[in-house]
């Protein structure tokens, strides 16, 4: 006992774990397969007829449902809560605690003041509402996916009665340890087994390996594997490649198979992958980086700004309760606080587009990780590839086109019994396309020497018309060349010499070399008096050498210019894949990648993080990898500073899909693999990737707008009300007009998701950068401020704010004058930030080469009427507004041309300066 639970601990794919620190889990398949069948039933405690319903029933209840971990959705209180963590969302919390003290609960019976904290509150349910609605929405869309029809296994067992062993479908979740299960082709394997009996048994993998071709399995270990004196297996073996042992998830193509049942749930293969993904936390994206960085940005402004604004006035003023509901309302209008629910808007928007291109969001933060992605790495089969084989060429011995040498084929794989392999199938399939010229007539099937993994190689012999016997054998060129003497050479049959046998040799390398797959065929024609009805193995002698045939994985038509498209977007592609990479590098150069050298998983074993973070720069093939050397290669390419994506639908890809900044499956995918990923694709093509990249871009760019835009103009806004506070006898502003302000201006930005973007701004990723966003604040808020200076002055000299301010103090009134300037001031405020939306939307020259799209244009056209009718309205007098003499206009229309002249100034010199707008 003690010898098998230590074997085989050195096992590549053995760790499924996403951290190479952490410890390596023990599958238990990879314990039995060199044990003997008795060995494993004993084990196991089954037994060769199975077992019986009440052991079943005993153990099902003891050891639980053969099911794997997976996520499960919180349940929705817990993605409310969820919804609203988020920094912006944090900073207005506060502040409306603040304002909850110094408004209400500190004020005087009678004078509460409810409008701040009714306003910031609203905005932050708006905010997390919308947001939780979307997630939510998506999250029973993702469910819907799932495949509806229930999997089951077909199980013997034995009656209480001592009857014969009866055999039963039931549910695959029911199955326990030391069933005994029958698999025949198309069958999922429903739990980690050890084969019994088998029969012409091949496997696709290609869910845990990528793989797209069958590999054999078969009841004996032979003599795959080498033990050490120790009893452990040798280290460079691959469980997946263990003969004797089928893994949970993987599918029968062809053959039959009995086989006991060694793991069930987390305890298989695939139980490791899932409770290893679904236990690790998930990696912070380049969305959520982002968003903190910005966050902290304003709040350091707001604790250099804030405390400044509040010594000023308390100073100046002498009223410090008021100099700090001043301050919290400065705080307010420096935060955006509407950006929650502009990002909120923007991602449900893009992710609404992005369903009417058969793409479901699962989670909204991913549309701007979309946007944002540099790099792409994406698994080979089913992606680039269309999932199938071809065969490509059939040539003669000197590597030229013949015709023979595919009636050849196809005389094999058309009468070969059983299912067809997927090289038979395409065999098949070009004879078909080629018509009946290449399909031989009269021929009937005489017996056939079916493939093997020893012999590697598929004989049939067939008979004409005439009782002439022909045995066709195809197979791997070694093998093949191994039971042959002759080669056809044109019209004759010449001798296979030493130079003959390298030559084909050659011949195969080179077209191995360029990614094909390589068959060889030869014949035997058997004479009269040899001819039998049943053959063996030792027949296959004293071949003729017919020609090869080379199969291929086809790229989609889609891949490649998908893959230009994305490269013209500055997205980079890379190939994660189990396969070969001489195979995935020639499907790379067909699809437009230039391979370079290959990096496959037992190199990146072999490196360090600081060595892989150097690899992974100038790499595009990454080979032979198993979920673990996945992931690593992702967060070696974030390391790098890159907003990586992952495109898998496998159970291998999970671990990458969690640690990926966007991670993207597909609905075809495994179900691990659709609950890890963020993005699922209704349809497994790039060319859905490109548009999602757009509009992931297009999302992101409406959100950077308000941003810039709103953090600027607050800024500026912040400035002027310092010069204010150090030059006016009075606040330039009360604090209710700065959140009427903000609000009237945030909500007429409620449309920018429905903006356009300059087809210039789509063409490279954008990231979140707050020292950017702090440079836009300082080049452009100043701007502003100086108008605002201008406009201080108006009002105190030709409007007569200054004059109303001396009468006042000479009949014992402070605040004189203050209604003019504040009528004045929100005005001029408002218009020149709502107005300069359409300067600084665009780097191009607003209304003559970029223009915003109509909502934006009447949105803000709306906000500078309700900005311009306060004043005049009924509210003015309980708000504190006056009415303004009609020239005041004429004033104002001045100022907004000078304004919108030296933006557009300092727009141009930000541009030559910095190189970029945003």
């Amino acid at each position: 006992m003690t010898k098998h639970t230590s074997s085989r601990h050195k096992l590549k794919g053995y760790v499924a774990t996403p951290s190479a620190k952490q410890e390596k889990p023990v599958i238990r398949a990879v314990q039995e397969a060199d044990s003997s069948v008795e060995e494993t039933l004993q084990r196991v405690r089954g037994h060769q007829d199975g077992l019986t319903m009440a052991e079943a029933h005993q153990r099902y209840a003891q050891f639980g449902p053969n099911e794997v971990a997976h996520d499960k959705a919180p349940h929705p209180l817990i993605q409310l809560a969820h919804a609203f963590k988020n920094p912006f969302v944090v900073v207005l919390m506060v502040l409306a605690a603040i304002s909850y003290f110094t408004d209400i609960y500190f004020a005087a019976p009678g004078d509460e003041e409810w409008t701040g904290i009714t306003i910031l509150l609203t905005m932050v349910g708006i905010s997390g509402l919308l947001r939780f609605w979307q997630e939510f929405r998506s999250a029973k869309a993702a469910e819907k996916l799932k495949s509806l029809v229930r999997n089951t296994a077909t199980v013997q067992r034995r009656p209480a009665n001592g009857s014969s062993p009866i055999r039963q479908e039931i549910a695959m979740n029911e199955l326990v340890v030391g069933d005994i299960v029958h698999l025949q082709a198309g069958d999922m394997i429903p739990a980690d087994i050890k084969l019994l009996e088998s029969r012409d048994l091949f496997i696709s993998q290609a869910v845990l390996t990528g793989e797209a071709l069958p590999v054999e399995k078969y009841d004996t270990l032979g003599a795959v594997t080498e033990k050490s004196a120790n009893g452990q297996a040798n280290g460079d073996t691959d469980l997946l490649d263990l003969p004797n042992i089928c893994f949970m998830g993987t599918n029968v193509v062809s053959g039959k198979a009995s086989a006991v049942v060694v793991a069930t749930g987390t305890d298989t293969y695939f139980g490791s992958l899932a409770r290893s993904v679904v236990s690790h936390k998930r990696v912070e994206t380049s969305f959520d980086r982002g968003v903190s960085s910005v966050s902290w940005l304003l709040i350091r402004f707001m604790l250099v700004m804030v405390p400044v604004v509040f010594m000023i006035n308390g100073l100046t003023k002498g009223d410090w309760m008021s100099a700090l509901t001043f301050a919290l309302a400065v705080a307010v209008g420096l935060t955006p606080e509407m950006l929650p629910m502009i990002v909120s808007a923007n991602l449900a928007k893009g992710a609404v587009a992005m369903a009417r291109r058969k793409v479901v969001v699962k989670r909204l933060n991913s549309v701007q990780n979309f946007g944002a992605m540099d790099v792409l790495c994406t698994d080979k089969t089913g992606t680039l590839t269309q999932d199938k084989i071809i065969l490509e060429h059939h040539y003669n011995i000197h590597g030229l086109k013949d015709e023979g040498v595919l009636q050849l084929a196809w005389l094999n794989s058309f009468h070969q019994s059983g299912m067809k392999n997927l090289m038979d199938i395409a065999v098949v399939e070009h004879a078909d396309e080629l018509g009946k010229r290449v399909k031989p007539d009269g021929y009937s099937k005489v017996d056939e020497m079916p493939f093997d993994f020893v012999r590697r190689r598929l004989s049939v012999i067939v008979e004409n018309q005439r009782g002439r016997q022909l045995m066709i054998s195809k197979g791997a060129v070694e093998e093949m060349l191994a039971v042959s003497s002759h080669v056809q050479d044109g019209d004759q049959i010449k001798p296979l010499t030493e130079d003959e046998r390298a030559a084909l040799l050659k011949r195969s390398q080179e077209y191995n070399a360029e990614g094909y797959r390589v068959l060889l065929v030869a014949t035997r024609d058997i004479p009269a008096e040899e001819a039998k009805r049943n053959y063996k193995t030792n027949d296959e002698a004293q071949l003729v050498v017919r020609g090869f045939l080379t199969f291929l994985d086809p790229p989609k038509d889609s891949a490649a210019p998908a893959i230009r498209a994305l490269k013209e977007y500055g997205v980079a592609v890379k190939v994660l894949t189990g396969d070969n990479p001489i195979i995935t590098a020639k499907v790379c150069r067909d699809v437009g990648l230039s391979p370079g050298v290959p990096l496959v998983g037992k190199d990146i074993d072999a490196m360090d993080d600081v060595a892989l973070c150097s690899a992974v720069k100038h790499t595009t093939i990454f080979a032979k990898l198993t979920p673990l050397q996945k992931s690593r290669v992702v967060k070696a390419l974030q390391a790098n500073g890159h907003t990586v994506g992952f495109l898998g639908d496998g159970i291998n890809d999970a671990p990458a899909l969690r640690d990926a900044d966007v991670g993207i499956s597909v609905d075809s995918g495994a179900d691990i693999a659709k609950e890890t990923a963020d993005i699922i694709l209704l349809e497994k093509s790039l060319m859905v990737l490109e548009e999602g990249v757009i509009k992931g871009r297009e999302t992101f760019g409406n959100i950077l707008k308000y941003l810039n835009m709103t953090a600027s103009s607050n800024f500026g806004n912040v400035f002027s009300v310092l010069v204010a506070s150090a030059w006016l006898p009075w606040e330039p502003m009360l604090a209710m007009h700065l959140l009427i302000q903000n609000l009237i201006y945030d909500v007429s930005q409620m449309v920018l998701p429905w903006d356009k973007m300059d087809p210039e701004f789509l063409k490279k990723p954008r990231k979140w950068e707050a020292n950017n966003i702090k440079r836009f604040m300082l080049w452009l808020g100043p701007t502003s401020s100086v108008f605002d200076i201008t406009t201080y002055a108006l009002m105190w000299t030709v409007f007569g704010a200054g004059a109303a301010y001396y009468a006042g103090m000479a009949n014992g009134v402070s605040d004189g004058g203050a209604s003019i300037m504040h009528s004045g001031w929100f005005i001029e405020g408002l218009v020149s930030q709502t107005l300069v939306v359409h300067m600084l939307r665009t780097r191009k020259i607003p209304f003559l080469q970029s223009t915003a799209s109509l909502p934006v244009l009447l949105s803000t056209s709306v906000a500078i009427a309700i900005g311009c009718y306060l004043p005049f309205s009924p509210l003015a007098e309980s708000i504190g507004f006056v009415k303004l003499d009609t020239s005041y206009f004429w004033w104002l229309l001045a100022t907004m041309l000078g304004y919108m002249t030296l933006a557009q100034t300092v727009k141009t010199f930000y541009i030559k300066r910095y190189g970029r707008w945003f």
